[in-house]
């Protein structure tokens, strides 16, 4: 019954079924649920958070896979890749563990500092290639078509020449307001960049959010304790970022 239940409903806790079993005449304990789940070869994880999907999103993102099922490997290391994130000053930007004592989880190494409202934070637009990461910006005000025109003017091309991108490049943003805005999409034609077609609600299908993941474990160790440290880290972090394949950085 209690592996049926959790099938069927992996949200159940042990809680819900001890409740489950004792209105049904049978008492056990939340380890002893644990035990057998754990037998069954099943264990209690954070679940993922996923970008909430219509039926729309779902047929859209199963043509751009079947569009690209056979492209061979060089037409993907010929795109740039970019997005935006924002980083937490003292947030939970990634999950952190430690080995301790008992009773020693108020040890200072074994925190992690917060401050009320989570102490600010940053955002960023970056992009990179297989050949490795391009420009990091900070975003210091609230971002709209004309400013992300302007960081694409400024950084798109001096990062596709840094990283030596081969003649017809493809440019990749997702479907954001400000990315499909007129004004970009007239500038994008103009200057003859190639844009990969990117299906809605897909920043998971972003190869950039394996990099954005490795900046906030980076930055999070070096602990900033203020907005400029914080800034001045991810772009020290970000430059280390070593290209797709490189074991010797």
């Amino acid at each position: 019954m209690i592996t049926r239940t959790v099938s069927k409903n992996p949200r159940t806790t042990r809680g819900d079924l001890v409740n489950d079993l004792q209105r049904a005449g049978t008492k056990v304990t939340k380890a002893t649920i644990s035990n057998t789940l754990r037998r069954q070869g099943l264990k209690s994880c954070s679940a993922r958070r996923v970008p909430l999907l219509k039926p729309v999103h779902v047929q859209a993102r199963l043509k751009f896979a079947r569009e690209h099922l056979d492209d061979p490997e060089e037409d993907w290391e010929n795109v740039m890749w970019s997005d935006e994130t924002k980083i937490e000053l003292f947030g939970k930007n990634s999950t952190r563990r430690v080995w301790r004592r008992k009773n020693a989880e108020l040890h200072p190494k074994n925190t992690i500092p917060t401050v009320k409202h989570g102490g600010g934070n940053i955002m960023l637009w970056g992009c990179f290639s297989a050949k490795g990461p391009g420009r990091l910006i900070r975003v210091k005000e609230r971002m709209n078509g004309a400013m992300y025109l302007e960081i694409l003017s400024d950084n798109l091309l001096p990062s596709a020449r840094a990283l030596k991108m081969k003649r017809g490049w493809v440019f990749q943003h997702d479907n954001d307001p400000k990315h499909i805005a007129r004004a970009t999409k007239e500038w994008l034609r103009k200057k003859h960049f190639k844009v990969l077609e990117w299906p809605s609600q897909s920043p998971d299908l972003n190869p950039i959010e394996n990099l954005w993941r490795e900046l906030k474990v980076r930055v999070a160790q070096r602990q900033p304790q203020n907005i400029t440290a914080l800034e001045e880290i991810c772009m020290e972090e970000w430059a280390k970022i070593p290209a797709t394949g490189d074991e010797n950085t």
